[in-house]
C-alpha cells in the first residue's frame, strides 16, 4: 500500500486576491466608502458633501491599504476600542516620602545553612567512572 501524499498549504496567513489586485476585505472597504460618497453627493449640499466625501474616502483607503507594524488598521482600531471600553486595573500606589517615613527593616539572624559535602577531584572522577561503567544486564550474566 503506497502512502498517500497530501499538499499542505504554505501561506495560510496571506489573503487571496479576489477582485483584481484587491482582497475581498479591501474591495468591501473601498466599495462601501464609494457607496457612502455617492450617497453624500446625491443627498447633501455640495459644500457639506465634499469634506464628508474626503473623510470617508480617506478612511476607506486607510482601512483597505494602511498597515501598522504589519497589522491591518482595522485590528489597531479594534484594539484601541477594546482598550478604551474595558476596565483597567492599576496596582501601583505612590506614597510621598514626606508623608510616610521610610520603614526600618530589622534583620534577624538565621540558622546556619548546612554546607554541601565537598567533592575532591579524586572522588569526582571516581563518581564519573561509576556512572560511565555499564552494569551488566541479566541476560549477559546468564550467558
Amino acid at each position: 500500500m503506497d502512502a498517500m501524499e497530501y499538499q499542505v498549504p504554505q501561506f495560510i496567513e496571506v489573503e487571496d486576491k479576489i477582485v483584481g489586485p484587491l482582497t475581498l476585505r479591501q474591495f468591501i472597504y473601498l466599495a462601501g466608502g464609494a457607496g457612502l460618497c455617492v450617497i453624500f453627493f446625491l443627498y447633501l449640499p455640495l459644500w457639506l458633501a465634499l469634506p464628508l466625501m474626503a473623510l470617508v474616502a480617506g478612511g476607506a483607503g486607510a482601512l483597505a491599504f494602511y498597515r501598522i507594524n504589519g497589522k491591518p488598521l482595522i485590528e489597531m482600531v479594534e484594539a484601541g476600542f477594546n482598550y478604551s471600553v474595558r476596565s483597567k486595573l492599576f496596582l501601583w500606589k505612590h506614597e510621598d516620602a514626606k508623608v510616610a517615613p521610610a520603614k526600618k527593616v530589622e534583620l534577624k539572624p538565621q540558622a546556619p545553612v548546612a554546607a554541601a559535602p565537598r567533592l575532591s577531584r579524586g572522588k569526582l572522577s571516581e563518581l564519573a567512572w561509576s556512572l560511565d561503567v555499564k552494569k551488566p544486564s541479566v541476560s549477559e550474566l546468564e550467558s
